[in-house]
């Protein structure tokens, strides 16, 4: 249990920024001048080791304290930024190839196909549907007319069973928090319908289009929606206002646990996806004609994941990790007495990633070691074949109704913006659809895959990007980025962003951490809770491995991550200061003992970190967390700090507190700079001309900092 012994008000900490009368930072041993950050004197006893917080006054988000210490800090990292000698030129260059036609693989549903495209550098790509592959298509939704700056985007769609309505949500400033509006498809004109107090829900369409489910957050005594709290399951029916949505469902039981609706494919059953955490989830379900009835338990040992994937006959399918590391298939009758469950597709030695149904054939998406294997199934399980690809890279589409007679999908890599296949069904003939043009000489560019060892022995894979027939020399600017996490694999894509980075002379290197979904389950638990270090163990090594193999020295090696990416560079920068020149933590969880304060979408993340009020948990976040881990008197790497004051996932606070915990301990000359973009969030639907502002200043900074000629 932790107690608080002490804390700072707010009106004391007000006070303390005119007076100074808080204990002031010890003088800086840099050139640089960074806005002053005073040190409150919170203490919190952590299962009886008391733990200081100096920085808890940066929680208070939106405070006019709070408020202008950003200002001070942006008035410090924005000019120099923007003035480094390369800043311009890579902007430029950025843009030049950033502007080029983006075309996303289409869907079809109903008699219609639906697809993106952005025409090269609009803020936000444009929603179009097409009648027939002759035809011209028409624009559908366009999120540039949202606002004039491109920062209010398209967050989710959902197309409703006989394609006559979309279901779309927006997000302002890359929040979390959405509102959805419905459309007809037909007219292009939305209807009166408008759903706010919503984050990370999917939409479930009646089959006869007359609503749908959702889920929500609740209000509070002021009548916000309040993410504090679960989420609950209502019905909305077209035409009626939101106040009047009926609660469909809701578990008091297990305040933690949050529903997600969604129903079959046949329209038989509403299931609803239970979720606590990243490791596993729970299923129920009822009768779609039995609206009274009660959910019944399909799914509910917790036992591992469950996505519901088709309806064949009278089973459901189902791919999980149930038994089964790397996923299989399952099938289960939710009205058998017994439920017994049926394997389908048996758990394989590479990773089930993703399954999906289009006519009569299961397209599954295996990753062996990080790249796509695809193999074609019948509805029996069968094999029917394996899907020849060109190469390393990654397979996605295979998307729309479970009915349609052809599918699409794609395949990228780190040097190939991406080929979209056509394939009719039940031929499966397949032809190119479209293929991506970018100004870049793609030839130029190899990419290897290498295997590397880590600190306890375990082997490791790691991709690497580079210019044709360079010679290790030991002196290649080299970037590491990483993520390892909550079972999210980092499989070869195409990058506007990553190819300037090469062709300024880069080597781009990204291993498949520990904590990621590359090797299944026992993969990602290996990066999880007690066994966390293990990811930074498995990036350090990367590290080493890159300078003993003569690509880079740790004058001219920088690493970058975002979100989860970012604690694992803030981690690996304080554990290793002398291995690293520079670092990008973006958006990062970086106060691990607080981190579930934030929300209950924040505290969902427990699955894979733990939490303080366990002290075996406590004693492992303690000994990393970044923000306890800065030790003065340390001269760390030039760190870029970037993150966003609309971030609501990974409140922003994480990086101001290690913004001023690393500008204080700072010894050398090494700047520690934190940059907060005030119309952004976590990352999703930032605008073009934002993207390009924010890698323009990253890479000015590693160009400066790597002593890129």
């Amino acid at each position: 249990m932790k107690i608080t012994v002490r804390s700072l008000a707010l009106a004391t900490l007000t006070a303390a920024l005119v007076s100074c009368s808080t204990t002031p930072p010890e003088p800086q041993q840099t050139g640089m001048q960074y806005p002053d950050s005073p040190r409150g004197d919170q203490t919190d006893n952590y299962h009886g080791t008391m733990v200081a917080d100096p920085y808890r006054w940066l929680e208070q988000l939106g405070s006019t304290s709070v408020n202008t210490w950003v200002e001070q800090q942006n008035a410090v990292s924005e000019p120099y930024l923007t003035q480094l000698p390369k800043f311009q030129a890579i902007k430029q260059r950025m843009t030049d190839l950033w502007n080029y036609e983006k075309v996303s693989t289409p869907s079809k549903y109903g008699n219609h196909y639906f697809f993106y495209r952005n025409n090269g550098l609009q803020n936000q790509s444009v929603l179009y549907v097409q009648d027939d592959l002759a035809s011209p298509p028409r624009v559908l939704i366009d999120p540039n007319t949202f606002r004039d700056d491109g920062t209010v985007s398209l967050a989710r769609t959902k197309i409703s069973p006989d394609a006559n309505y979309i279901a779309y949500a927006t997000s302002d400033g890359g929040s979390d928090w959405t509102e959805f509006y419905v459309r007809d498809i037909a007219t292009g004109k939305d209807l009166p319908d408008h759903i706010r107090g919503t984050k990370f829900t999917n939409v479930a369409w009646r089959p006869n289009e007359t609503g749908f489910y959702y889920s929500r957050y609740p209000l509070d005594e002021n009548g916000q929606y309040d993410d504090h709290l679960p989420v609950a399951v209502y019905y909305h029916e077209l035409g009626t206002a939101q106040a009047d949505d009926p609660l469909v469902y809701a578990n008091h039981n297990q305040p933690s646990w949050n529903p997600y609706p969604q129903i079959t494919d046949d329209g038989k059953y509403l299931l609803l996806n239970v979720t606590h955490g990243y490791a596993a989830n729970a299923v129920l379900w009822r009768r779609l004609d039995r609206p009274k009835a009660a959910f019944k338990p399909l799914f509910t040992d917790w036992d591992g994941t469950y996505s519901y994937i088709t309806s064949v006959g009278n089973k459901l399918y189902f791919r999980t990790t149930a038994n089964a590391q790397t996923g299989k298939l399952i099938a289960v009758d939710p009205e058998a007495a017994d439920q017994s469950v049926e394997t389908v597709i048996a758990a394989q030695q590479q990773t089930l990633q993703k399954i999906s149904r289009v006519a009569d054939t299961l397209f599954a998406n295996y990753l062996q070691d990080a790249k796509s294997r695809v193999v074609l199934y019948d509805l029996a399980g069968n094999v029917e074949k394996e899907l020849p690809l060109p190469g390393i890279g990654t397979v996605s589409g295979f998307n729309g109704s479970h009915n349609a007679d052809e599918t699409f999908f794609r395949f990228s890599g780190f040097t190939e913006p991406g080929k979209v296949y056509r394939m009719q069904l039940p031929s499966q003939r397949t032809t190119l659809w479209y293929e991506t043009q970018v100004p870049v000489k793609l030839d130029d560019y190899q990419t290897e895959q290498v295997f590397y060892t880590s600190t306890d022995g375990t082997k490791v894979p790691m991709f690497i990007v580079h210019k044709q027939g360079i010679k290790r020399t030991g002196e290649h600017p080299t970037l590491l980025y990483g993520y390892g996490g909550f079972n999210i694999s980092l499989t070869p894509s195409y990058s506007v962003t990553r190819m300037v980075w090469l062709e300024m002379g880069g080597v781009l290197a990204i291993p498949n951490l520990r904590g990621g979904g590359e090797y299944g389950e026992a993969w990602h638990q290996a990066g999880t809770k007690l066994h966390k270090q293990q990811v930074f163990d498995d990036f350090i090594a990367a590290a080493q491995w890159l300078i003993d193999n003569r690509y880079t020295n740790s004058d001219k090696l920088a690493i970058q991550g975002a979100s989860n990416g970012g604690l694992l560079v803030g981690a690996t920068l304080t554990q290793r200061p002398d291995l690293f020149a520079a670092a990008l933590p973006a958006v990062g969880v970086l106060d691990m003992l607080r981190y579930d304060t934030a929300s209950a979408n924040a505290k969902g993340w427990s699955s894979d970190y733990g939490l303080s009020e366990n002290a075996d948990e406590f004693a492992a976040l303690y000994a990393y967390s970044p923000v306890h881990n800065t030790e003065p008197g340390t001269c760390y790497p030039a760190t870029l700090i970037t993150t966003a004051d609309h971030d609501n996932r990974v409140v922003p606070w994480h990086s101001y507190k290690f913004a001023a915990a690393l500008q204080y301990a700072q010894s050398c000359d090494n700047p520690i700079l934190l940059n907060v973009e005030t119309r952004a969030g976590h990352g999703a639907g930032t605008p073009t001309w934002m993207q390009i502002e924010n890698y323009a200043k990253q890479w000015a900074f590693l160009a400066q900092q790597l002593d890129i000629k």
